[in-house]
């Protein structure tokens, strides 16, 4: 569990990543920090990609159903413009914006604010996904979290896309999408292969 460094004197910005596969928790644990910043009384604003209707239009919801008002945003420059008055930002599914929220994530911290951004550090074939391998770089916190694999109860790094689409994006839940492991990721998609051959 990440607990807050303990920063005294005058606000010193910072930012947080919490990454990993799909169903690992990781909008659950944007959520579970920015609720205890809130009983600390601080001003939070929360973010995600306008493209990311799957639960809410504005709410950020886990698939866990738990869920946190928020603001969708189209071009991560609007982030900067609409986060002027807060202590602490949340970003959720950070994969899905431009190359441009690793400057937006810096210029608040560099403005004294927390920031805690979550999103896939991988997409379905396995490689580094979007703006996400520059945020990890540039963080100062770092949580990787993993979900359980659905075919061997292990645990799970990857998400395994489970229908024959190949758009990096591709919004979808446990209907396109299950967590695996290494193994059971790589038997996958050697199972894919396969079929797209036969036809």
């Amino acid at each position: 569990m990440f607990i807050e460094p303990e920063i005294t004197g005058v606000n010193r910005g910072w930012i947080e990543v919490i990454c990993g596969s799909m169903f690992s928790g990781k909008t659950e644990e944007l959520i579970r920090r920015l609720k205890r910043v809130k009983i600390a009384n601080r001003n939070v604003e929360l973010f995600k990609p306008e493209i990311d209707t799957r639960y809410a239009i504005n709410d950020i919801v886990s698939h866990n159903s738990s869920a946190m008002a928020g603001t969708p945003v189209n071009n991560s420059q609007n982030i900067l413009l609409l986060a002027q008055d807060a202590d602490v930002i949340g970003i959720d599914e950070a994969q899905f914006f431009d190359a441009e929220i690793v400057h937006v994530c810096e210029t608040l911290a560099n403005r004294g604010m927390r920031v805690i951004v979550a999103g896939l550090d991988m997409d379905y074939l396995g490689k580094p996904f979007g703006p996400m391998p520059q945020l990890l770089a540039v963080a100062d916190y770092i949580t990787k979290l993993h979900a359980i694999c659905m075919k061997c109860g292990n645990i799970a790094s990857l998400s395994y896309r489970k229908i024959a689409n190949a758009e990096q994006l591709l919004l979808g839940e446990s209907d396109k999408y299950e967590p695996r492991c290494r193994k059971c990721y790589a038997e996958g998609m050697e199972e894919q292969k396969k079929l797209l051959s036969n036809k």
